[in-house]
């Protein structure tokens, strides 16, 4: 009887412990650019597809996610809620957390195990060079964390350094837009508004830039040394259920 005791009174300490240690978070990176700062005012918003279904994803798997942007507050974001992205608006509070994302300096990066960016060009913009955002990812990812990046969000990593001074992205296959991508659509007037290309910015940071002139499949998802990435729209959600498994390795 005494040792039932004790086996009853083991578990419930190892389950009294266990809800008490907190489970760790996801940060999603989002930019507070609305236009690219030039008289047509191209869209920089983010996009509302490449962000709101991975929030879905990490949601629908038990784990709480925060916001981040340079800063801070409420954000943007292009394209119609549909699908998915609907449903995370009406029944996930996905605006709710997005328009009260913190700042750099409010994000304590201890409390994640994942850093998620989806795309949008203002990722371009004001994340791309945001010390206090690369911060948070490095240390991060030095912790044994995962980062993930869809579409545009490829360019919020590609110049991050870790704390030996050498690039995040140095020595990986990081998926991302192609430099005649760029330059051969509107979307930011063949490329000329653009603060760089992230094709190029990616290798010149050491990266092995992948995208749809080297992969077989464009919608493919490249996993590398717990980066996750994927240079198209639709493949976002599997960029998050990578992420996932990654942090369950």
């Amino acid at each position: 009887m005494k040792i039932f005791l004790t086996i009853l009174l083991t578990a419930a300490l190892f389950a009294t412990n266990a809800a008490a240690e907190p489970t760790k978070k996801v940060l999603i990176v989002v930019s507070n650019m609305v236009d690219m700062g030039d008289s047509e005012k191209h869209d920089a918003r983010n996009n509302l597809w490449e962000v709101a279904p991975p929030f879905h994803i990490f949601v629908s798997h038990g784990f709480e996610v925060d916001f981040v942007s340079p800063d801070g507050g409420e954000v943007e974001f292009m394209m119609d809620p549909l699908g998915i992205s609907s449903y995370a608006i009406k029944h996930e509070g996905f605006l709710e957390k997005a328009n009260s994302s913190f700042t750099p300096s409010q994000i304590d990066s201890s409390d994640y195990w994942g850093v998620y960016i989806g795309g949008g060009y203002g990722v371009m913009f004001d994340v791309a060079d945001n010390k206090e955002i690369h911060s948070i990812i490095s240390t991060v990812y030095e912790s044994g964390g995962v980062v993930g990046v869809g579409g545009h969000g490829s360019a919020g990593i590609a110049k991050v350094r870790l704390s030996n001074g050498e690039f995040l992205v140095k020595g990986k296959k990081v998926a991302g837009f192609p430099n005649s991508t760029e330059t051969e659509k509107p979307w930011a007037m063949q490329g000329t508004l653009l603060p760089f290309l992230i094709e190029s910015q990616l290798n010149k940071n050491g990266a092995i830039a992948q995208n749809k002139q080297t992969l077989k499949d464009k919608n493919a998802v490249i996993t590398d040394q717990r980066i996750i990435s994927t240079m198209f729209l639709p493949s976002a959600v599997l960029v998050a259920k990578e992420m996932i498994i990654q942090n369950k390795l």
